[in-house]
């Protein structure tokens, strides 16, 4: 199946796509709440943090009301990471909110993570420690590239649950492309990203080339 990713404004690409063309959208826009990971050397209390290159926009603010009703318009079904922050762009209620329990300990990032969906199901709950070098998976860690990455198990467990085999997907903040990954793992998905931040985008498809070789061993 098809997995395509350009370095392109998101507004621009979702132009070129027509209503309802897309299954399910899973996005991780800005939640305009200044984490960009310029700042992230003073977070952790484990071990030295990673101080990540700022990414375009910086987090300065969340997407505009425009972003979500197109959004809305080129996709079935949507999941939005951090609607907690800007729900008032989002006119729609939701029943099936997705809590991501990230098993912090003792530092001031959040607890959990909130994804909003366009789903009727109720509430449901992911537990992945995802803590500066303490990941769930401790043999199988995965290379932190972008300040607000999200695990490959994340997205495998959301295509599982809210995805039926095959579709197409999109993702208009790739970043670190950890959606990218999860797409190509569950099979039969076409998936199309955006990523505007040219160094984060060549970050990505660096991580993309090096997880491509490894499938080939296997």
């Amino acid at each position: 199946m098809e997995s395509i990713v350009k370095n392109i404004d998101c507004m621009v690409g979702m132009a070129e796509y027509p209503n309802k063309y897309f299954d399910l959208a899973v996005v991780d826009p800005p939640y305009g709440i200044g984490e960009d990971g310029s700042n992230n050397f003073s977070r952790g209390k484990l071990a030295k943090s990673k101080n990540y290159k700022g990414f375009a926009g910086n987090d300065i603010s969340a997407p505009d009301s425009i972003y979500f009703i197109e959004l809305q318009r080129i996709s079935k079904n949507q999941i939005i990471w951090g609607a907690n922050h800007f729900i008032s762009k989002i006119p729609y209620d939701s029943s099936c909110w997705i809590v991501w329990d990230k098993n912090n300990g003792d530092n001031d990032f959040a607890d959990c993570e909130l994804a909003w969906t366009s789903f009727t199901s109720a509430v449901r709950k992911y537990k992945f420690t995802w803590n500066g070098m303490l990941q769930e998976n401790m043999k199988n860690k995965e290379l932190r590239i972008h300040p607000t990455q999200k695990p490959v198990a994340l997205y495998d467990w959301i295509y599982a649950k809210y995805l039926s085999e095959g579709g197409k997907v999109i993702d208009t903040h790739l970043g670190s492309g950890s959606n990218r990954i999860a797409a190509d793992k569950a099979r039969n998905i076409d998936f199309v990203g955006f990523e505007l931040d040219k160094n984060y985008y060549e970050a990505q498809e660096k991580r993309w080339a090096e997880y491509k070789q490894q499938m080939t061993l296997f």
